[in-house]
């Protein structure tokens, strides 16, 4: 197989996150199998031209803003006389429209689409505009395979006017060498709330902040911990101060892997607030760590948390349901210990040679037919 890819940004980008991890998991696998794989993603800072990252190849232009136009660009000039078997495009973002210039089929991977949530993190008019690119999906893509990473992003397209024999779903893996139980750490001794994730406004980091004067009244030394950075924390430190629970927040900023691990192994729960992911690989990665889990009850959390089994739903943006969820699992022992055992079980199931080699399967097949 020849394939080339179409994604924002590549696994050295310092702001890749699970979309970027996911590709990257079934690409090196389809290198390691002896297929090619071309990574077309945004030029960032620092970064060279062209790269190469256990086997694939790496070719970077344009910025954060204007990427969607230049990758398409250089592909047309650099890549489009080649002969490639499948087209794979990462909609995550603005999309790169790939079935209106490309030579091969597209294969649409989707994490999730913002939909109204590109208003909670962009300016009224870039929001807008992101709207719009979505709406084209269904005309622009009409031809294409759709690979979801969860039942709410298949609903999601399903919604949107994607027949859904197109549509296929397969769940993020986990690395399990870095994300698991460490009988060495232990649980922090004072009650600790740990979010990890990057700090932007639609991820709903301000709706935690709002429930843990709720949580520090009747838990006094409770402590959360941030781990993670983005262009919202200044606004979060300021709505700490402005609440009065900056003593209760320990920014964290970006940590190496051992030490975000670390962290969310010494958690007394995780929490994921964001209303709308694409699959919700935090809490996941938390139930390896043995860590119970609140996070809101929105598309994707709902698919990548087993309801009180692995963790607890809050409905998204009530405040007093978060404040009283995370209270009842902080002072219910063998609430947080069933919940752990759960998720490590939950965890379990998710392995990333069997979602590369699922994808990939979902992507021959959708080369063959096309």
């Amino acid at each position: 197989m020849n394939l080339i890819a179409f994604n924002w940004r590549d696994p050295r980008h310092p702001e890749a996150g699970g979309a970027e991890l996911h590709l990257f998991e079934i690409l090196r696998r389809a290198v390691r199998d002896g297929d090619r794989a071309v990574w077309l993603a945004e030029l960032y800072p620092g970064a060279a031209p062209e790269d190469r990252i256990e086997g694939i190849e790496v070719h970077r232009a344009g910025t954060w803003y204007n990427a969607h136009l230049a990758l398409g660009a250089l592909y047309r000039r650099r890549f489009r006389r080649e002969r490639f078997d499948l087209v794979v495009e990462d909609i995550n973002k603005v999309p790169f429209f790939a079935p209106l210039y490309a030579t091969a089929p597209v294969l649409a991977v989707v994490p999730h689409l913002f939909g109204t949530t590109a208003f909670e993190e962009a300016s009224a008019p870039i929001a807008t505009l992101v709207r719009a690119h979505e709406s084209l999906i269904p005309i622009v893509y009409r031809k294409s395979r759709f690979l979801a990473i969860s039942e709410s992003t298949r609903d999601d397209l399903r919604h949107r006017g994607i027949a859904g024999e197109r549509i296929g779903v397969v769940h993020c893996g986990l690395d399990h060498t870095a994300y698991r139980v460490d009988a060495t750490v232990a649980k922090s001794e004072a009650p600790t709330i740990a979010f990890v994730g990057r700090l932007r406004r639609y991820k709903g980091v301000d709706w935690v902040m709002r429930a843990l004067p709720r949580v520090l009244a009747q838990q006094p030394n409770t402590k959360l911990l941030v781990v993670g950075d983005g262009p919202f924390a200044p606004e979060l430190k300021l709505m700490a101060a402005r609440l009065g629970v900056a003593h209760a927040v320990a920014f964290l900023g970006f940590l190496p892997m051992a030490e975000k691990v670390r962290r969310m192994q010494e958690a007394w729960v995780v929490v994921q607030p964001s209303p709308k992911e694409g699959w919700g690989l935090t809490v996941v990665e938390a139930g390896a760590c043995g860590t119970a889990v609140v996070a809101a009850d929105s598309p994707g959390l709902r698919d990548s948390v087993k309801r009180d089994e692995t963790g607890l739903l809050v409905p998204f943006d009530d405040t007093a349901a978060m404040a009283d969820a995370l209270l009842r699992v902080l002072g219910d022992r063998e609430l947080r210990e069933r919940l752990a055992r759960n998720g490590l079980a939950w965890a379990a199931q998710h392995q990333w040679p069997d979602c590369a080699a699922r994808s990939l399967e979902f992507l021959l097949d959708g080369a063959a037919r096309d």
